[in-house]
């Protein structure tokens, strides 16, 4: 791979890109920034925080003004700076998010990302690294995505940044890809868990936070962290799709709706099905057909609600559609099962 099969004009939009991918580089995952040249300015482990970063206004520390991001001081010997995180899981890289919100004056103008795959938490200087975009120029108060076609898997994400300044957020766009050698025959795992490569495909709603919460692993630390959609006004149900992480068969369902008192939904039912193909909005009018996994159950407020009995003989499954009626917010959903991996 080459840093000529970056594409600086990508075929999918970012929210495109959202629906299809997960942010390998995130927190919650186990991601960290393991070192950085300098982050004098501004602490390294800003960069791939899960929040849209902010400025505020008046605010200043020991070193200077507070930024919301990583930022090096300004350079004055040769060289550039450079940052290595550290993916909490292994995947596969589809595209990277470059965002330099709010660093106007003191942004890089370059950049180029380079991967690898280490068993290391910090790669030693024998590592392989593999540069996937070409020099990069960057703009202030920016946000750009960049697709690459990198089909190995990677451990490792580094930033250089030419010669120097802040970047708001990295995002690491991709696929999960679990090493399922480790699992012992005849385990049962959450399929659905972002760890194993679970994640959500498109939902009808997303008004109050995204399908892909679902997957993420724990549970929800506040409403925000789940699945909700906006109040519904008209006929009808909000659903959401999922992709599970391998096929598998399903011996257990979680319904976690964690800090939804007020909004949760009065029922939910889920549908499955083996495969799936096309893009997320044919599979979504795929799913309107499948076969009912869960038929449809009571649920409670900030309750976790666990289904064995209740489900249908369906087989292996890969894909499922989980309805909520009328609407309202879930926490987590999760699919436990022993995977064919086959």
């Amino acid at each position: 791979m080459t840093a000529a099969l970056a594409s600086l004009s990508p075929t999918l939009s970012l929210e495109e890109v959202r629906r299809r991918f997960v942010d390998l580089a995130q927190p919650r995952l186990g991601s960290e920034v393991v070192f950085a040249t300098d982050d004098f300015f501004a602490d390294k482990a800003r960069l791939i925080a899960p929040e849209e970063p902010v400025f505020v206004p008046g605010k200043y520390d020991a070193h200077g003004k507070w930024m919301d991001g990583w930022e090096s001081r300004r350079k004055r010997s040769p060289g550039h700076d450079w940052c290595v995180i550290r993916l909490g899981v292994p995947g596969t890289v589809a595209g990277f998010e470059i965002d330099t919100s709010h660093f106007t004056g003191n942004y890089p103008p370059g950049a180029l990302i380079e991967v690898c795959a280490s068993d290391q938490a910090l790669p030693d200087d024998g590592a392989r690294w593999t540069a996937v975009t070409p020099r990069l120029e960057l703009r202030g108060d920016d946000r750009v995505y960049v697709e690459v076609a990198h089909a190995p898997v990677v451990t490792h994400v580094r930033l250089n940044i030419f010669p120097d300044g802040g970047v708001a957020r990295l995002r690491v766009w991709g696929r999960v890809r679990p090493d399922w050698s480790g699992l012992e025959p005849g385990v049962a795992v959450d399929l659905l868990a972002m760890a194993w490569g679970g994640r959500g495909v498109l939902a009808n709603d997303e008004h109050y936070g995204r399908v892909a919460n679902l997957t993420a692993p724990g549970r929800g630390v506040d409403m925000g962290d789940g699945w909700e959609t906006r109040r519904r006004r008209t006929p009808g149900h909000d659903w959401a799709v999922l992709e599970l992480g391998a096929l598998g068969r399903i011996e257990e369902i979680q319904v976690d709706t964690a800090h939804f008192r007020g909004n949760y939904p009065d029922r939910c039912s889920i549908q499955a099905a083996a495969s799936a193909a096309g893009d997320p909005v044919s599979i979504a009018a795929e799913a309107e057909h499948w076969p009912l996994l869960l038929p449809p159950v009571k649920l409670q407020a900030d309750h976790v609600h666990t289904f064995r009995d209740e489900l249908a003989a369906l087989g292996p499954v890969r894909f499922v559609r989980l309805n909520i009626f009328p609407d309202g917010g879930v926490s987590r959903l999760r699919m436990v099962g022993v995977p064919h991996t086959g």
